[in-house]
C-alpha cells in the first residue's frame, strides 16, 4: 500500500507557531513518528511526505501521486476554509482521503468551521493533537485493506 500525507501551508513552523494550539512537535517529528509506525505496524506499506506553502504545488502533487498512491492523509491548514481548488483536485484523483486538524477547529474562531473538503472525506480528525495522522494512518490501512 502507499499512502501520501500531505501537509498545507504553514504546517512547516509547527514546534514554533503557537505551540499551545498546535503543539511542541516539529513538522519533521511527526513525519519521523509516521514513518515509525509505519515500519512497526503496517507491512508492506510505503508513506510519501509532502509540504507545501503554495496550493498550486499542493494540487500538483496531488494530481502527481494519480494512480500511484492508493490513499491520501490531509492537513490542508488554512486551505481548509477556503480552496474549492483544493476539493477539485482531491475529487479528480477519486482517492480515498482523510482530513487532519491538529486542533479542535470547532472551538476556535467560527471562520475555521467550514471545510470546503470534509464531505468528500472519508473521515475528519480534528483536535487530536499528531496523534490523528496516526488514527487517519490506520483507518486508511484498514479500508486499503479491505479492498485489496
Amino acid at each position: 500500500m502507499r499512502f501520501a500525507v500531505i501537509q498545507g501551508p504553514n504546517l512547516n513552523m509547527l514546534g514554533v507557531r503557537e505551540p499551545e494550539v498546535y503543539g511542541a512537535l516539529r513538522l519533521e517529528e511527526i513525519q519521523q513518528k509516521l514513518d515509525k509506525a509505519v515500519a512497526d505496524l503496517y507491512p508492506a506499506t510505503d508513506i510519501k511526505h509532502f509540504q507545501s506553502n503554495h496550493e498550486g504545488q499542493i494540487i500538483d502533487f496531488i494530481h502527481g501521486i494519480h494512480q500511484r498512491c492508493d490513499a491520501i492523509i490531509i492537513n490542508p491548514g488554512g486551505l481548509t476554509h477556503t480552496s474549492v481548488s483544493l476539493r477539485d483536485a482531491l475529487a479528480s484523483v477519486a482517492m480515498p482521503f482523510v482530513e487532519v486538524h491538529l486542533s479542535n477547529v470547532f472551538s476556535r474562531e467560527s471562520f475555521r468551521h467550514h471545510s470546503y473538503l470534509s464531505d468528500q472525506a472519508m473521515a475528519v480528525i480534528s483536535g487530536a493533537g499528531w496523534r490523528g495522522y496516526l488514527y487517519a494512518l490506520d483507518l486508511l490501512y484498514r479500508q486499503c485493506s479491505v479492498e485489496a
